[in-house]
Protein backbone atom coordinates (compact mmCIF):
# COMPACT_ATOMS: atom_id res chain seq x y z
CA UNK A 1 0.00 0.00 0.00
CA UNK A 2 1.35 3.43 -0.97
CA UNK A 3 2.32 5.86 1.77
CA UNK A 4 -0.42 8.38 2.60
CA UNK A 5 1.14 11.47 4.13
CA UNK A 6 -2.16 12.91 5.38
CA UNK A 7 -4.18 9.87 6.51
CA UNK A 8 -7.33 9.55 8.60
CA UNK A 9 -6.74 8.70 12.24
CA UNK A 10 -8.86 8.23 15.35
CA UNK A 11 -7.76 11.02 17.67
CA UNK A 12 -7.68 11.12 21.47
CA UNK A 13 -11.10 12.79 21.55
CA UNK A 14 -12.55 9.79 19.73
CA UNK A 15 -13.15 11.45 16.37
CA UNK A 16 -11.92 10.03 13.08
CA UNK A 17 -10.42 12.81 10.97
CA UNK A 18 -7.72 13.69 8.50
CA UNK A 19 -4.37 14.51 10.14
CA UNK A 20 -1.21 16.29 9.01
CA UNK A 21 2.46 15.71 9.94
CA UNK A 22 4.35 18.37 11.91
CA UNK A 23 7.86 18.57 13.32
CA UNK A 24 8.32 20.30 16.68
CA UNK A 25 11.74 21.22 18.03
CA UNK A 26 12.69 22.81 21.33
CA UNK A 27 16.10 24.37 21.80
CA UNK A 28 17.77 25.01 25.13
CA UNK A 29 20.52 27.58 25.64
CA UNK A 30 24.26 27.33 26.10
CA UNK A 31 23.89 28.16 29.78
CA UNK A 32 20.70 26.18 30.44
CA UNK A 33 20.19 22.52 29.55
CA UNK A 34 16.82 20.92 28.93
CA UNK A 35 17.97 17.71 30.60
CA UNK A 36 20.66 17.36 33.25
CA UNK A 37 20.01 13.85 34.56
CA UNK A 38 17.97 10.75 33.72
CA UNK A 39 14.90 12.06 35.52
CA UNK A 40 14.93 15.14 33.27
CA UNK A 41 15.25 13.05 30.10
CA UNK A 42 12.35 10.88 31.23
CA UNK A 43 10.20 13.93 31.94
CA UNK A 44 10.88 15.52 28.55
CA UNK A 45 10.05 12.29 26.71
CA UNK A 46 6.76 11.90 28.57
CA UNK A 47 6.02 15.59 27.99
CA UNK A 48 6.20 14.99 24.24
CA UNK A 49 3.53 12.28 24.45
CA UNK A 50 1.35 14.05 26.99
CA UNK A 51 1.37 17.35 25.09
CA UNK A 52 0.40 15.73 21.79
CA UNK A 53 -2.34 13.65 23.43
CA UNK A 54 -3.75 16.59 25.38
CA UNK A 55 -4.02 18.64 22.19
CA UNK A 56 -5.68 15.86 20.18
CA UNK A 57 -2.55 14.76 18.36
CA UNK A 58 -0.56 11.55 17.95
CA UNK A 59 3.20 11.13 18.35
CA UNK A 60 5.08 9.46 15.50
CA UNK A 61 8.66 9.72 16.76
CA UNK A 62 10.65 11.67 19.38
CA UNK A 63 14.04 12.11 20.97
CA UNK A 64 15.17 13.95 24.10
CA UNK A 65 18.68 15.40 24.15
CA UNK A 66 20.50 17.41 26.80
CA UNK A 67 20.09 20.78 25.06
CA UNK A 68 17.34 20.14 22.52
CA UNK A 69 14.47 17.83 21.70
CA UNK A 70 12.51 16.78 18.62
CA UNK A 71 9.12 15.22 18.10
CA UNK A 72 7.10 14.49 14.99
CA UNK A 73 3.32 14.40 15.42
CA UNK A 74 0.10 13.95 13.50
CA UNK A 75 -2.37 16.74 14.25
CA UNK A 76 -5.72 17.83 12.77
CA UNK A 77 -4.49 21.38 12.09
CA UNK A 78 -1.74 23.90 12.69
CA UNK A 79 -3.46 25.24 15.80
CA UNK A 80 -3.23 21.85 17.51
CA UNK A 81 0.46 21.62 16.58
CA UNK A 82 1.13 25.12 17.94
CA UNK A 83 -0.63 24.31 21.21
CA UNK A 84 1.37 21.10 21.48
CA UNK A 85 4.63 23.01 21.12
CA UNK A 86 3.55 25.60 23.68
CA UNK A 87 2.55 22.90 26.15
CA UNK A 88 5.87 21.05 25.75
CA UNK A 89 7.80 24.19 26.68
CA UNK A 90 5.44 25.16 29.51
CA UNK A 91 5.36 21.72 31.17
CA UNK A 92 9.09 21.12 30.98
CA UNK A 93 9.89 24.66 32.08
CA UNK A 94 7.63 24.30 35.13
CA UNK A 95 9.24 20.97 35.96
CA UNK A 96 12.78 22.36 35.73
CA UNK A 97 11.84 25.44 37.78
CA UNK A 98 10.36 23.21 40.48
CA UNK A 99 13.30 20.79 40.52
CA UNK A 100 16.14 23.31 40.40
CA UNK A 101 14.42 26.26 42.12
CA UNK A 102 15.18 28.57 39.22
CA UNK A 103 12.58 31.00 37.85
CA UNK A 104 11.90 31.48 34.12
CA UNK A 105 14.44 28.78 33.41
CA UNK A 106 13.44 28.36 29.74
CA UNK A 107 12.12 31.86 29.10
CA UNK A 108 14.60 32.46 26.28
CA UNK A 109 14.47 29.00 24.76
CA UNK A 110 12.52 28.59 21.53
CA UNK A 111 10.01 26.15 20.08
CA UNK A 112 9.60 25.80 16.33
CA UNK A 113 6.73 24.04 14.53
CA UNK A 114 7.13 23.00 10.93
CA UNK A 115 4.46 21.50 8.66
CA UNK A 116 5.95 18.64 6.62
CA UNK A 117 4.51 19.25 3.18
CA UNK A 118 6.05 16.45 1.12
CA UNK A 119 6.81 12.74 1.38
CA UNK A 120 10.52 13.55 1.08
CA UNK A 121 10.29 15.98 4.00
CA UNK A 122 8.46 13.44 6.18
CA UNK A 123 10.96 10.64 5.51
CA UNK A 124 14.01 12.80 6.08
CA UNK A 125 12.63 14.24 9.32
CA UNK A 126 11.74 10.78 10.65
CA UNK A 127 15.27 9.63 9.80
CA UNK A 128 16.91 12.78 11.16
CA UNK A 129 15.27 12.57 14.60
CA UNK A 130 16.89 9.31 15.82
CA UNK A 131 20.19 10.29 14.19
CA UNK A 132 20.52 13.01 16.82
CA UNK A 133 21.68 10.26 19.19
CA UNK A 134 25.07 10.44 17.49
CA UNK A 135 25.59 13.84 19.14
CA UNK A 136 25.97 11.93 22.41
CA UNK A 137 28.61 9.65 20.92
CA UNK A 138 26.08 6.85 21.15
CA UNK A 139 24.86 4.32 18.63
CA UNK A 140 21.34 5.15 17.50
CA UNK A 141 20.02 1.76 18.59
CA UNK A 142 21.59 2.12 22.05
CA UNK A 143 20.30 5.61 22.85
CA UNK A 144 17.79 5.32 25.68
CA UNK A 145 15.78 8.53 25.30
CA UNK A 146 14.42 7.96 21.83
CA UNK A 147 11.42 6.19 20.34
CA UNK A 148 13.70 4.40 17.86
CA UNK A 149 13.40 1.09 19.67
CA UNK A 150 9.63 1.12 19.11
CA UNK A 151 9.98 1.06 15.33
CA UNK A 152 9.58 -2.04 13.16
CA UNK A 153 8.51 -4.28 16.04
CA UNK A 154 4.82 -4.29 15.05
CA UNK A 155 3.81 -2.54 18.26
CA UNK A 156 5.27 -5.23 20.50
CA UNK A 157 6.96 -4.22 23.75
CA UNK A 158 9.57 -6.07 25.74
CA UNK A 159 8.19 -7.62 28.92
CA UNK A 160 7.58 -6.86 31.67
CA UNK A 161 5.32 -3.89 31.05
CA UNK A 162 2.31 -2.36 32.76
CA UNK A 163 -0.63 -0.49 31.30
CA UNK A 164 -0.88 3.17 32.28
CA UNK A 165 -4.63 2.66 32.62
CA UNK A 166 -3.92 0.12 35.39
CA UNK A 167 -2.02 2.63 37.54
CA UNK A 168 -3.62 4.16 40.58
CA UNK A 169 -4.19 7.91 40.56
CA UNK A 170 -1.20 8.32 42.89
CA UNK A 171 1.02 6.15 40.68
CA UNK A 172 -0.13 8.01 37.58
CA UNK A 173 0.75 11.39 39.10
CA UNK A 174 4.12 10.17 40.34
CA UNK A 175 5.02 8.55 37.02
CA UNK A 176 3.90 11.35 34.68
CA UNK A 177 3.93 14.36 37.02
CA UNK A 178 0.46 15.37 35.93
CA UNK A 179 -3.06 15.59 37.29
CA UNK A 180 -4.49 14.59 33.91
CA UNK A 181 -6.63 11.46 33.83
CA UNK A 182 -4.57 9.12 31.66
CA UNK A 183 -6.79 6.07 31.96
CA UNK A 184 -7.94 6.37 28.31
CA UNK A 185 -4.40 6.23 26.86
CA UNK A 186 -3.17 2.91 25.38
CA UNK A 187 0.39 3.44 26.62
CA UNK A 188 2.56 0.93 28.46
CA UNK A 189 5.39 1.63 30.90
CA UNK A 190 8.36 -0.60 31.72
CA UNK A 191 9.61 -1.64 35.14
CA UNK A 192 11.67 1.56 35.36
CA UNK A 193 8.57 3.69 34.81
CA UNK A 194 9.64 4.75 31.32
CA UNK A 195 7.12 4.93 28.52
CA UNK A 196 7.31 2.23 25.88
CA UNK A 197 7.31 3.95 22.47
CA UNK A 198 5.84 0.97 20.61
CA UNK A 199 2.66 1.50 22.63
CA UNK A 200 2.60 5.29 22.38
CA UNK A 201 3.84 6.10 18.85
CA UNK A 202 1.96 5.84 15.59
CA UNK A 203 4.50 3.31 14.37
CA UNK A 204 2.21 2.27 11.51
CA UNK A 205 2.59 5.73 9.97
CA UNK A 206 6.39 5.64 10.21
CA UNK A 207 6.67 2.13 8.83
CA UNK A 208 4.35 3.02 5.96
CA UNK A 209 6.55 6.05 5.16
CA UNK A 210 9.40 3.61 4.53
CA UNK A 211 7.34 1.03 2.62
CA UNK A 212 7.34 -1.20 5.72
CA UNK A 213 11.01 -1.93 5.10
CA UNK A 214 13.40 -1.45 8.00
CA UNK A 215 16.32 -1.56 5.58
CA UNK A 216 14.86 1.49 3.79
CA UNK A 217 14.54 3.28 7.14
CA UNK A 218 18.14 2.48 8.13
CA UNK A 219 19.43 3.50 4.71
CA UNK A 220 17.66 6.86 4.99
CA UNK A 221 19.05 7.41 8.49
CA UNK A 222 22.53 6.81 7.14
CA UNK A 223 22.12 9.05 4.12
CA UNK A 224 20.07 11.96 5.49
CA UNK A 225 21.91 15.28 5.23
CA UNK A 226 22.03 16.26 8.89
CA UNK A 227 23.34 19.77 8.22
CA UNK A 228 20.47 20.41 5.82
CA UNK A 229 17.90 19.16 8.34
CA UNK A 230 19.40 21.28 11.13
CA UNK A 231 19.22 24.30 8.83
CA UNK A 232 15.63 23.68 7.79
CA UNK A 233 14.21 22.47 11.10
CA UNK A 234 16.16 24.40 13.72
CA UNK A 235 17.94 27.42 12.29
CA UNK A 236 16.11 28.89 9.32
CA UNK A 237 13.33 30.50 11.29
CA UNK A 238 15.60 31.70 14.06
CA UNK A 239 18.27 33.40 11.95
CA UNK A 240 17.74 36.57 9.91
CA UNK A 241 19.79 36.30 6.72
CA UNK A 242 21.44 39.18 4.89
CA UNK A 243 20.53 39.76 1.24
CA UNK A 244 23.82 38.18 0.18
CA UNK A 245 23.10 35.07 2.26
CA UNK A 246 19.52 34.88 0.96
CA UNK A 247 20.75 35.17 -2.62
CA UNK A 248 23.10 32.24 -1.98
CA UNK A 249 20.19 30.22 -0.55
CA UNK A 250 17.99 30.99 -3.56
CA UNK A 251 20.83 30.20 -5.97
CA UNK A 252 21.32 26.81 -4.32
CA UNK A 253 17.60 26.02 -4.49
CA UNK A 254 17.35 27.19 -8.11
CA UNK A 255 20.17 24.83 -9.05
CA UNK A 256 18.77 21.98 -6.96
CA UNK A 257 15.17 22.32 -8.16
CA UNK A 258 15.59 23.49 -11.74
CA UNK A 259 19.28 23.30 -12.67
CA UNK A 260 19.16 27.02 -13.39
CA UNK A 261 20.67 30.24 -12.06
CA UNK A 262 18.52 32.92 -10.41
CA UNK A 263 18.67 35.02 -13.58
CA UNK A 264 17.31 32.13 -15.65
CA UNK A 265 14.32 31.41 -13.40
CA UNK A 266 10.96 31.87 -15.11
CA UNK A 267 8.10 33.68 -13.32
CA UNK A 268 6.42 30.29 -12.78
CA UNK A 269 9.57 28.89 -11.13
CA UNK A 270 9.83 31.93 -8.86
CA UNK A 271 6.17 31.51 -7.93
CA UNK A 272 6.91 27.96 -6.72
CA UNK A 273 10.04 28.99 -4.82
CA UNK A 274 8.48 31.93 -2.98
CA UNK A 275 6.10 30.07 -0.60
CA UNK A 276 8.87 27.64 0.33
CA UNK A 277 11.36 30.43 1.09
CA UNK A 278 8.81 32.42 3.07
CA UNK A 279 7.75 29.40 5.10
CA UNK A 280 11.18 27.91 5.78
CA UNK A 281 13.39 30.97 6.27
CA UNK A 282 13.24 34.05 8.45
CA UNK A 283 12.82 36.43 5.54
CA UNK A 284 10.49 39.27 4.54
CA UNK A 285 8.45 40.30 1.53
CA UNK A 286 10.80 43.23 0.74
CA UNK A 287 13.86 40.95 0.91
CA UNK A 288 12.30 38.35 -1.37
CA UNK A 289 11.26 41.09 -3.79
CA UNK A 290 14.84 42.39 -3.91
CA UNK A 291 16.46 38.99 -4.28
CA UNK A 292 14.08 37.68 -6.94
CA UNK A 293 13.63 41.00 -8.74
CA UNK A 294 9.87 41.03 -8.31
CA UNK A 295 7.47 43.69 -7.10
CA UNK A 296 6.35 43.54 -3.48
CA UNK A 297 2.75 43.23 -4.64
CA UNK A 298 3.53 40.09 -6.62
CA UNK A 299 5.50 38.58 -3.75
CA UNK A 300 2.74 39.41 -1.27
CA UNK A 301 0.17 37.70 -3.48
CA UNK A 302 2.23 34.52 -3.69
CA UNK A 303 3.30 33.93 -0.08
CA UNK A 304 1.10 32.50 2.71
CA UNK A 305 -0.16 34.78 5.45
CA UNK A 306 1.64 34.64 8.80
CA UNK A 307 -1.06 36.54 10.64
CA UNK A 308 -2.83 33.43 11.88
CA UNK A 309 -2.26 29.67 12.06
CA UNK A 310 -3.46 27.60 9.11
CA UNK A 311 -6.79 25.87 9.50
CA UNK A 312 -7.20 22.25 8.39
CA UNK A 313 -8.58 23.15 4.97
CA UNK A 314 -5.71 25.61 4.46
CA UNK A 315 -2.95 23.04 4.84
CA UNK A 316 -1.63 22.51 1.31
CA UNK A 317 -2.35 19.25 -0.44
CA UNK A 318 0.41 16.84 -1.41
Amino acid sequence: MAFLRTPDRRLPDGTMTRVFPFHISMEGMESVLLCRDEEDFDHLEKTFYLSAWKNNGLTIMEIAMSNHGHTCILAPDMQAALKTGEMIKKRHSQYLSWKYSEKSILSRSSVDIRYLDSDWYVRNVLAYIPRNAEDSNCRIEDYRWSSYRGMFVQGRCEAPVKRVSALSIREMRATFRTHEDLRPVPWLINIEGGIEPASACDWEYLESAFNHEQAFFLKTIGSVNKSEMVQQLALNRRIRHTDTEMLAIIANLADKWYRKTIVDLTPEMKAKLLPYLYRCYRTTIPQLARCLQLSREIVRSLVPSRKRPALPQEVPES
